[in-house]
């Protein structure tokens, strides 16, 4: 029977909002094991801030489960991982909550709980269904040399420019969220430029995804690869060259007046063949190392999800190289209509989509890079 300080304590935290869901206990017990243990100090930034606690709160979880990268080291490093009856297992653990956070935090909140139960179901038909309807809109125009002679330009910008800002501010209200209530967590100090570029430097480089010794992640067995890292960059880099050629085309066509579509040696058209190779090879890679994935490193109930979100950028990317190749082609306003639908499709899903851990993981690493550098009342931190 509890006793009438425990009651009292979680009727506060019930009316706080703070009261723990089972994965968020879960997360606590073995936080605890580990900060008497602490061998993994080392691995990743999510231990060393771990140290900096005794005892961890709702918020106190949604930033760790932020900062860990999910590489499995410190799983294989285990003393007290399965079998054991400790059954300590952090990263999956870790993934479980942060998975929930994606949710917790979405704006609206009745579309993340959505994707998170049906991300590849509704990724695709998301993008077959905006495909269908921009394809019966094209009509059929033959020997088309260029998707502008199907679709004007500004037409396209009034298509895409509300899909594109709905994903800003839904990302944006829900990050909000998240810092605002994860900054009393983390000692409340304001960001600083040091702070700033250090995190800035970690989420670039990927530097987490490393295992903590330089090695690499732990994938499918307990060996080290960078196949992880790797894939990630190239998906990432991939990712933001894209959108670079297409804010540069954007600048050439408002600001200097030059007409799309534009062709090689273009700078538009450099940075997105580029990109959408690299995102082909990325998501490709992704795919690749999230199937032979082992079944202890993740959330099984986020593999839909995860998918969903790598089946949108994978088509995105190999939609646009192949409108490029099938330019005067019979097939080009077919190849067009798939290419918008799943564009539009990825910008819908994005605040929902595994497309948000990059931006909460990133505001996680910058409350980290601002409490390493206040006092540490506990003394016993690995900062």
């Amino acid at each position: 029977m509890q006793t009438l300080e425990a009651l009292t304590r979680e009727a506060k935290a019930l009316a706080n909002g703070e009261l723990l869901t089972a994965p968020e206990t879960e997360v606590a017990r073995q936080l605890q094991i580990c900060n008497a243990c602490r061998y993994c100090e080392g691995f990743c930034a999510m231990f060393p801030a771990m140290t900096r606690r005794l005892e961890f709160g709702k918020a106190d979880i949604h930033f760790l489960a932020n900062l860990c990268h999910n590489c499995g080291a410190c799983l294989h490093a285990c003393q007290y991982a399965p079998p054991h009856a400790f059954a300590v297992n952090v990263p999956q653990s870790m993934a479980t909550v942060r998975g929930q956070t994606y949710a917790d935090y979405a704006w609206p909140a009745p579309l993340g709980a959505l994707y998170q139960r049906n991300g590849l179901t509704l990724s695709l038909a998301l993008a077959a269904g905006l495909a269908l309807f921009i394809g019966l809109a094209a009509g059929q125009p033959q020997g088309a040399a260029n998707f502008y002679a199907i679709f004007p330009h500004n037409f396209l910008v009034s298509l895409f420019a509300p899909v594109f800002v709905f994903a800003v501010l839904a990302l944006g209200l829900g990050v909000r969220s998240f810092w605002r209530d994860i900054t009393p967590a983390t000692s409340g100090a304001p960001l600083t430029p040091v702070a700033t570029q250090e995190a800035t430097h970690a989420v670039l480089s990927l530097q987490y995804l490393d295992g903590g010794h330089g090695e690499g992640c732990n994938n499918e067995d307990d060996a080290f690869s960078m196949s992880r890292r790797r894939a990630h960059h190239l998906t990432f880099y991939g990712f933001m060259l894209c959108f670079a050629a297409t804010s540069v085309a954007t600048v050439y066509h408002y600001a200097l007046g030059w007409a799309a579509p534009y062709d090689l040696p273009s700078l538009p058209k450099v940075l997105g063949a580029l990109g959408g190779v690299m995102l082909c090879l990325g998501t490709l890679g992704l795919f690749r190392l999230k199937l032979q994935r082992h079944p202890e490193h993740g959330d099984a109930a986020q593999k839909p999800m995860d998918y969903g979100f790598t089946a949108l950028l994978f088509l995105v990317s190999a939609s646009g190289l192949a409108l490029w190749a099938l330019r005067g082609a019979a097939v080009m306003p077919t190849a067009l209509a798939i290419h918008l639908g799943a564009v539009m499709a990825l910008f819908a899903t994005l605040p929902y989509n595994k497309f948000a851990h990059g931006i909460y993981r990133t505001a996680a690493l910058l409350r980290h890079a601002v409490e390493k550098r206040q006092p540490n009342r506990l003394g016993l931190g690995a900062d």
